[in-house]
């Protein structure tokens, strides 16, 4: 073609010809390949569709059996579900729980100061409170009112005595105020 010595010396139209016909053919064996892969993953996609369409097909005719059969018998299985139900499943269903940990705390009441009030707190300051004396103190678990109760001393130790529980309903009012 070209000689390396001589840079701008440029081969013959044959030699050109040449590379141009094993260029277009390498190109066209490429675009062949491209083509018959690409059919190939047509013509798979088809059938994996087809057989989708007739598992789908068998599969609604399998339940629709199913389902007859299963009418048949309903009245007598609802029954019999409903009273295994009340009798064996609630026990099991409260043992799966009664070892999660929860957080229980007492709150004797609270207040808004600033930050400058913050600062100023020393040993021996009093903190105001916006609950009263004798009144119900509320018991959350895991930050939620479940009960109130009133202060107890047992034994030198602290201790709460649940005096009322709180219904989800005055939960709701509760939170309203």
């Amino acid at each position: 073609m070209t000689d390396s010595k001589n840079p701008d010396q440029k081969g013959t139209e044959d030699e050109w010809a040449e590379a141009m016909a094993e260029q277009q053919d390498a190109a066209t064996d490429s675009d062949e390949s491209t083509a018959d892969a690409e059919e190939d993953l047509w013509a798979a996609a088809m059938a994996e569709q087809e057989a989708t369409e007739d598992d789908e097909q068998s599969s609604n005719e399998d339940a629709s059996d199913i389902n007859a059969s299963r009418a048949q018998n309903a009245d007598h299985e609802v029954f019999k579900q409903l009273d295994e139900g009340v009798a064996g499943t609630t026990p099991r269903d409260l043992d799966l729980i009664m070892d999660i940990p929860v957080k229980l705390s007492v709150e004797l009441g609270r207040t808004r100061i600033t930050i400058k009030q913050l600062l100023e707190l020393a040993q021996g300051s009093v903190i105001e409170l916006d609950g009263l004396a004798g009144e119900p103190m509320d018991i959350l678990i895991n930050g939620y009112l479940i009960a109130q109760g009133e202060v107890v001393v047992v034994d030198d130790k602290y201790g709460i005595r649940i005096t009322e529980i709180i219904t989800p309903s005055e939960r709701v009012k509760k939170l309203n105020k």
